[in-house]
């Protein structure tokens, strides 16, 4: 496992554990034995398939990975990627209605209504009370579509036939889909979600925005570190899209519509821009029947152009400071090259070895011996990893010691790292932990598709996953002196910070308190 993306898989990890755990005899094969049980399937639309025969437990999972998220948005559209992946799980014209066509008129009345409801809210000459007559139709028309809805029909049906794990998630690059079924229930997991991409429908999309929205209160509003990284990303990028928070900005999520958001399925929802891995007790000669038969009914559309705008290099460091009545926390961020570089291993093995449990550099220098912090970590692909993007290591500092102390002791580790040869044994225990961590990952079906597709959207080719491996065995001190200083360069920093300071008074407490108050 590419040791800077740890943190993200085991997320995946604990979902994939629900199922079942081991390390299959596969894996401690060499790639070409696992290839024997592994069958790329594209159909005529794009679509790609990796199905991989472990017929260790009757049970299967898959992983839908789309190769779109926040960069893919386009400006004051901030968070549709987002917004996309909560209507997957709303239905279609045969799930999740009790009457499709009485339902499709009300949505378009509900869509005029909402235009036409917007438009006049933006529209400076606009008087409140027509703004407000306008929201009431809308509101209406939003009554009207409601009754036909059967909510949750999608997921219950995958309850009810013994699914477990259903999720999705949203990054800066992907987004993803999955859960897992008894093996008797291929044909099932091939109807539903084929469904879903084929034709989705938009039901509660307005109401479904609000609840996006107080998402975003509660993760970024209210939470001063959230702020503070939005913050931090927004000045780390000046030009690649990159610096859209991913669940949106909050204007841009009070006025997207479900124009908006079709607009951008039709787009990037695309056979050939989504790859598919089904891994379990599964036979590939009787899931293809299936794939043909239920996928291959969605139209094959042209794939979205790639992304233009390329980040210039940075010339100068930023400094972003956010002065809040919570506790200090300190990061510092330092662009480095996309996970397809060839020098990722050698990033991979410097986050190991400064970041990576109580061994680590970080945790023994600030923590264990200088005891000026509580937690210290990193965020090894920060907001994404498909482009160029940021290595973040942050610190807690203890009680009474400032972010200062903190920073200079981070930077005396990052500098020790680029002028220094790092210790055989750190090098041997990057090597090991990394490795005992892909195979731990690969060890659920779920896990293991979560990689298959990750890699095979990245680099073309799922193989990549374990000439990943081999990769690691050739990383060198030079190279993580050589990488280390290229990259722990002031001009290529960019620092963020929480300086605590006091609440401001209650007043209105205060005047009740001395009979003040008017």
């Amino acid at each position: 496992m590419r040791a800077s993306r740890r943190k993200q898989v085991l997320c995946g990890l604990l979902i994939a554990l629900v199922f079942f755990h081991f390390v299959p005899r596969a894996f401690s094969q060499d790639l070409a034995s696992f290839s024997q049980h592994v069958t790329l399937h594209t159909l005529k639309n794009g679509w790609t398939f990796i199905i991989v025969e472990r017929p260790t437990a009757p049970v299967f999972a898959f992983m839908t990975r789309v190769n779109v998220g926040s960069a893919q948005e386009p400006k004051g559209r901030t968070g549709l990627a987002h917004m996309f992946e909560h209507m997957a799980f709303k239905g279609t014209p045969r799930l999740g209605t009790s009457n499709y066509e009485a339902e499709k008129t009300a949505l378009r009345s509900l869509e005029d209504a909402y235009q036409a409801y917007q438009k006049a809210r933006w529209n400076p000459k606009s008087s409140p009370e027509h703004v407000k007559e306008l929201e009431d139709r809308f509101k209406q028309a939003q009554h009207v579509a409601s009754q036909y809805v059967s909510k949750n029909e999608f997921g219950d049906i995958i309850e009810r036939e013994g699914g477990v794990s259903l999720n999705a998630f949203t990054g800066a690059d992907v987004t993803g889909y999955f859960y897992a079924l008894p093996s008797n229930k291929v044909e099932l997991f091939a109807y539903l979600e084929s469904e879903r991409f084929l034709q989705p429908v938009f039901r509660e999309f307005y109401k479904e925005r609000d609840v996006v929205m107080e998402e975003r209160r509660l993760r970024t509003e209210s939470s001063a570190i959230g702020r503070l990284l939005e913050q931090f990303v927004s000045a780390a990028f000046i030009a690649h899209p990159y610096h859209h928070p991913v669940i949106g900005y909050a204007s841009d999520i009070q006025s997207y519509t479900m124009t908006d958001a079709e607009a951008f399925y039709r787009q990037y929802y695309v056979p050939a821009n989504m790859v598919t891995a089904i891994v379990g007790d599964v036979k590939a000669e009787k899931v293809i029947p299936l794939l043909e038969k239920y996928f291959g009914r969605i139209p094959q559309r042209p794939i979205p152009p790639p992304l233009r705008t390329i980040e210039p290099p940075s010339i100068a460091e930023k400094t972003v400071v956010l002065k809040d009545p919570s506790q200090p926390f300190y990061l510092e961020g330092y662009h480095k090259p996309a996970v397809t570089h060839p020098d990722q291993p050698v990033y991979d093995a410097i986050d190991d070895i400064l970041t990576n449990g109580r061994t680590s550099r970080f945790y023994r220098s600030l923590v264990r011996d200088k005891k000026i912090a509580v937690s210290v970590g990193s965020y090894g692909a920060y907001p994404g990893e498909k482009y160029p993007h940021l290595w973040v290591a942050y610190g807690v500092p203890a009680r009474g010691v400032s972010n200062a102390t903190v920073q200079q002791a981070l930077r005396e580790e990052l500098q020790k790292i680029a002028t220094e040869d790092v210790s055989d044994e750190e090098l041997e225990k990057f090597r090991t932990r990394a490795k005992a961590g892909l195979l731990r990952s690969l060890g659920s079906n779920l896990g293991l598709a979560m990689q298959l597709t990750d890699y095979h959207l990245l680099f073309g080719d799922w193989r990549e996953l374990f000439r990943y491996i081999e990769r690691l065995k050739n990383v060198t001190k030079a190279d993580i002196r050589r990488v280390a200083s290229q990259t722990f360069r002031e001009t290529n920093r960019v620092v963020a910070m929480i300086e605590t300071e006091s609440a401001p008074p209650d007043i209105a407490s205060i005047a009740t308190k001395t009979g003040g108050s008017q």
